[in-house]
Parts: C-alpha cells; sequence; structure tokens
C-alpha cells in the first residue's frame, strides 16, 4: 500500500450561502468522502479554491477536517511567494495533518534553480511532515523538469511523492526511473491515471472520485492485480464521469461542486473568479449522476 492510499481525493472547500468558508460542511464532506471510496483527503488545493481562502480558513479548515477523520489529510500549502509558503507550511504542521503539497510557483515562471530553492525551502519549514511536490503547468505555466525532481528527492528526505499532471506518461516513465526507492508518483489528472499507472505511479490525487470514488478505486486495484482486461474495461466505463470534471465553460472545481449538491452534500457555490454555477451545469450534474449513481449524502440512490 501507498503511504497516503490508492485513491486521495482533491477536496472542494464548502462555503455557505453568503460565500463565507463552512466548517461544518467541510467536516460532512471529509466524512462521506473518507465513507466513499477515499483514501485520504487533500485539503486548499485548486480544488480546493485555495488561491481564494485566507491562511486563516485554512488553518482552520485544517485543524477541523484532520480532527473529523482518521483518513490521512494533506493541506495545500503552497503559493508563488516563497516566504508565504515557508511561513504557511510551519504552521500547518501543527494542526493535526499527514503532510503537505506543494504547488509550482505560479506565474512568476522561475528557472529550474528557483523552483529547487523554492521547493527545499518549504520542505525544510513542514517540521518532517512528508512532502509531496505538485506539477501542474497548465495551471502555473511552468513545468517541473525531471532533472529537478529528481535532485530533490535524493536531497531533501521529507521530499517523498509527486502529484503529477504534466500529461507526459514518457516523461513520468523516465522520472519513476531514476527516483529513490519509495519516492511515489501519484496521477494529478484522472483520466491520465490508468497511464501512469503503467509506468509507475502508485494511485491518484482525484477530482472525479467526489462522485465515483469506489469504481476508481477498483479499476486501479484490478491494474495492481495483474488484470489488465479489467482495469481497461472499468476505466473506459468511467470515461463520461471524469470527463465532466472540468471543461472550458466550466472548469474544476465548479463541476466538482454542481456534482457534490447533486448528492445533497452541502459545498454551495464556487468564489469569483469562480462565480456560480449555471442551470445547464447542474443539469450535466444529475445526468452524471443518473448514469452513474452513487449513493446521495443520506444513503438512497439518486433518482
Amino acid at each position: 500500500m501507498s503511504r497516503f492510499g490508492r485513491v486521495i481525493t482533491a477536496m472542494v472547500t464548502p462555503f455557505d450561502d453568503a460565500g463565507e468558508l463552512d466548517i461544518d460542511g467541510a467536516v460532512e464532506l471529509a466524512r462521506w468522502l473518507a465513507d466513499h471510496g477515499s483514501d485520504g483527503l487533500v485539503l486548499s488545493g485548486s480544488t480546493g479554491e485555495s488561491s481564494v481562502l485566507s491562511d486563516g480558513e485554512k488553518l482552520d479548515l485544517w485543524r477541523a477536517v484532520a480532527a473529523a477523520v482518521t483518513v490521512p489529510v494533506i493541506a495545500g500549502t503552497g503559493s508563488n511567494d516563497t516566504e508565504h509558503s515557508v511561513r504557511l507550511t510551519a504552521q500547518a504542521s501543527s494542526c493535526g495533518i499527514d503532510g503537505v503539497l506543494v504547488v509550482t510557483p505560479y506565474y512568476n515562471r522561475p528557472a529550474q534553480s528557483g523552483l529547487y530553492e523554492h521547493f527545499r525551502a518549504v520542505a525544510e519549514a513542514a517540521g518532517g511532515l512528508p512532502v509531496i511536490l505538485y506539477d501542474i503547468p497548465v495551471r502555473t505555466g511552468r513545468r517541473i523538469a525531471a532533472s529537478t525532481l529528481v535532485r530533490l528527492a535524493h536531497d531533501v528526505p521529507s521530499v517523498v511523492a509527486l502529484k503529477d499532471a504534466a500529461g507526459d506518461p514518457a516523461g513520468t516513465a523516465h522520472l519513476a526511473a531514476r527516483v529513490p526507492a519509495g519516492f511515489e508518483i501519484y496521477s494529478g489528472d484522472d483520466v491520465m491515471t490508468l497511464p501512469l499507472l503503467a509506468v509507475g505511479a502508485v494511485g491518484t490525487i482525484s477530482v472525479a472520485s467526489h462522485w465515483i470514488g469506489p469504481q476508481f478505486k477498483s479499476v486501479i486495484e484490478a491494474f495492481l492485480r495483474g488484470d489488465l482486461a479489467e482495469a481497461i474495461a472499468g476505466n473506459a466505463k468511467l470515461l463520461d464521469a471524469i470527463d465532466f470534471q472540468s471543461s472550458e465553460e466550466y472548469p474544476n472545481p465548479l463541476p466538482a461542486k454542481a456534482i457534490c449538491r447533486a448528492m445533497g452534500l452541502r459545498v454551495g457555490q464556487c468564489r469569483l473568479p469562480m462565480g456560480q454555477s449555471t442551470a445547464e451545469l447542474d443539469a450535466q450534474a444529475a445526468k452524471i449522476l443518473a448514469a452513474y449513481g452513487p449513493p446521495t449524502a443520506t444513503g438512497q440512490p439518486v433518482a
């Protein structure tokens, strides 16, 4: 078993009708996810609208969820400001969490030497907590080079994993061959999970696991036990549910929150600049649920 499990849900952050952080809703959602296929949770990542959460809100969220569930809780502590990331990571270490997720500094487009120093500084502030690096160039504008990842994995003992959303299985294969034993790669893009498993990934940090967690876990387990036909067939059945999570018109996390609301989970709307859902998106969410049939928050099947 991997360090944090096979299916880790990148959890949405619930807000109330006034757009304020809903701690009770977050606790309810975290417990629901832990009961419906999630081996672990990432809080305040990109799906959790980290860029529109204050540091105080993040700390409150981490403490409350870590105290409420028994699965590993990983806090998204990265930003494009090294000093800010260091300070927030140091504070996170006292919140009862099990690890931190540190995204590539976005917008700045630093050189690889800057990325190395940034990640090393944040890892040193983590107080020994495991650090997962997060490579998502479509959002950050900068990819972490394989040489930089390999160097960090060898030089910094607490850098133990990568959330890989670079969309390059060949690059992932080369990386997996060069990192030290025990370094784990998680797919950071649900549609790429099966291809990345084939080159050395151990699981996924997923958005679609909000609504297909158990089914997704079955695909991963089938692959790991060597039943490739079952894994391929199971993955094919989930593609529409996976594709729903993001589009040009409705980027993540708008669809994730829409489908959570359709399941009866208290998550509210997104904050600006993501903004409100639409009737069209809500109808699409209901259609996905009708096709895949996960339980609602009350345990009843979706009509």
